[in-house]
């Protein structure tokens, strides 16, 4: 481009020169002096900036050439790196891998046709399933065709110990007619429960092999665990034994309510639960997760899943729960969990305003009081003035729990940790409360927590009379399913329970609720959709029909309740008076 100005500058000023009326010769020396001494300046101006070019591209190469190369991790120490990685998984398999059982059940498919199957404690998402009535009595639900009389069911365990004990989960062999044992090796026994204790979903099978063949496994400590650390899984999933997978430890301090098969019988949370990201797929239920030792940190027992297979996110019963429990179910053949006798939640602000608390309070909100429960006893107050928070109405102005024996209490969560790892049933405590602003300290009396059924040893009948009046809303419902949302133009991830009939007369029916009435065809069968969709209950979130039965469990006859449910996409509150269940 310089050169291109610099021509047309010199013939413009040819130009010139040709029209001046000068003497020739003085004109001709002049302007050859003038272009003579122009030409000069424009070449040195030229070499100049050339020069500089040059420099310029000279101190960039150099300095190309005197960076320093991104590091890189010799192909020696590389290999040495993997190698050694790869030691750890495989003593790790050898060691822990003989240890590490198959087991097969046999169980009898239960009145109503609502199948259970063993070692998957999540329902598959993506099959209908039969609407289920959260109140009916037990065998009172509608038959399904062509059942079964028996069904089989897969699941995993672990040697405990040369008597022949082995651990799993309950939901792996609840209500099963034949256990069978697989060991590594091959050899097939024939299993019978020792016993089980459904809410910490964790039982003990015995085998008759002798004692040099068995290889029980060590226990690790689950409270040294730590985020990131090398998390290995060894199970069955989907039958194939002797799988290993790996990951890390994701989390550390989840609770997670109990899980019953594909029904939840209960209304409880085990504490503490680790999570890993290291592979688990049904069939893993009742297996292990151990650390680069070998150790057992913890028994999986559950994934969160939208496809009802592995996602990355595994949950595992901490050892400390296992070594805690195992034994006394060895010995009495069950467990017993200390039991307060609230149900309530953590403490929000929204909610701390309305109490006319300090927004930063933090605690245990109690909503509810387990009449001649051990803190009705202790005098703990219930919730009694609805408020709405977020378009929702809740209850609140009960006590406040903020500490259990001077130890602070934050949440939910840590209330529920503090009683089963730091309490037993019969030790009194000191509760430590807020009520209306003034903190005060209760003494409570922990009982035996109570089994969600009772029935009689002698008459193998319901006990009918010493249970008390549960609450009734009169539907009946489904877990709402990703294709079940799509055929309802929902959000393919929308959770909830699916309303399928409602009784006339019920309470549901006096709130407005609105069954399903239209007829599509979901994964080949049919079903009915178009119904309500309840996605909360006094502003709790439900997920499943699990959720909603667990609420029910927890709330009197008589009592207001909240639904917030989805009507053809839109969301609306409906205010039910609760009704009383009528006995089975």
């Amino acid at each position: 481009m310089k050169k291109f100005v610099v021509l047309n500058t010199l013939v413009v000023f040819s130009m010139l020169l040709a029209a001046c009326s000068a003497p020739t010769s003085i004109l001709s020396n002049q302007a050859a002096n003038v272009i003579e001494s122009i030409a000069n300046n424009l070449e040195e101006e030229a070499n100049t900036a050339a020069e500089k070019a040059s420099q310029a591209a000279q101190t960039a190469k150099e300095k190309a050439v005197q960076a320093p190369p991104a590091p890189a991790v010799p192909s020696g120490e590389a290999a040495s790196l993997l190698a050694a990685y790869e030691g750890v998984l495989e003593n790790v398999y050898t060691q822990v891998n003989p240890s590490v059982v198959n087991i097969r059940v046999l169980v009898s498919s239960p009145a109503g046709g609502s199948f259970s199957i063993p070692g998957l404690p999540f329902e598959f998402p993506d099959l209908p399933q039969m609407p289920q009535d959260p109140e009916a009595p037990e065998g009172s639900q509608p038959e399904l065709p062509d059942m079964p009389e028996f069904g089989q069911g897969l699941g995993s365990g672990f040697v405990w110990d040369s008597q022949g004990h082995i651990v799993t989960n309950n939901h792996v062999v609840e209500s099963a007619e034949k256990i069978e044992v697989t060991f590594a090796d091959g050899s097939v026994f024939e299993a019978k429960l020792v016993g089980a204790d459904p809410d910490s979903d964790l039982a003990v099978i015995k085998v008759d092999r002798p004692a040099d063949e068995l290889i029980p496994l060590q226990l690790a400590n689950s409270a040294d665990v730590r985020v990131g650390q090398l998390a290995i899984a060894i199970g069955n999933p989907y039958g194939l034994e002797g799988t290993m997978t790996a990951g890390i430890i994701s989390a550390i301090g989840r609770t997670m309510p109990v899980e019953m098969g594909l029904t939840s019988r209960g209304s409880y949370s085990i504490p503490d639960i680790i999570q890993t990201d290291a592979p688990i797929n049904p069939g893993n239920s009742g297996g292990v997760l151990v650390d680069d030792q070998g150790q057992v940190i913890g028994v999986t027992f559950a994934i969160e899943s939208a496809s009802g297979a592995n996602a990355g996110i595994g949950f595992v019963i901490p050892s400390a729960i296992v070594e805690r429990v195992v034994p006394v179910l060895i010995n009495n053949g069950k467990y017993e969990h200390p039991y307060l006798g609230i149900s309530g939640g953590t403490l929000v602000p929204a909610m701390a305003e309305a109490m006319d608390l300090k927004s930063d309070q933090r605690g245990v909100l109690v909503r509810d009081v387990v009449p001649n429960g051990p803190a009705d006893k202790a005098g703990v107050v219930a919730s009694n003035r609805p408020v709405t928070i977020e378009g929702s109405e809740t209850m609140v102005g009960g006590d406040v729990i903020i500490a259990m024996n001077d130890q602070t209490i934050k949440s939910m969560d840590e209330l529920i940790s503090y009683l089963s790892s730091d309490t037993e049933v019969g030790q009194t405590l000191t509760l430590t409360v807020l009520r209306a602003g003034e903190q005060m300290d209760l003494r409570v009396t922990l009982e035996a927590r109570p089994k969600q059924q009772a029935a009689s040893e002698t008459t193998g009948q319901q006990e009918q009379t010493q249970q008390p009046a549960r609450a009734w809303l009169g539907i009946r419902g489904m877990t709402l399913i990703p294709a079940i949302s799509d055929a309802m133009n929902l959000d393919n991830d929308q959770e909830g329970v699916l309303v399928i009939d409602v009784e006339t007369g019920s309470p549901a029916d006096e709130a407005g609720l609105k069954g399903s009435l239209e007829r599509a065809t979901v994964e080949g069968q049919p079903v009915m959709i178009g119904g309500d969709v309840i996605v909360a209950y006094n502003g709790e979130s439900l997920t499943s029909m699990e959720d909603l039965l667990a609420q029910l469990k927890q709330s009197e006859p008589g009592r207001t309740a909240t639904l917030t449910v989805l009507r053809g996409g839109e969301s609306l509150d409906l205010t039910v008076v609760l009704g009383e269940r009528a006995s089975p």
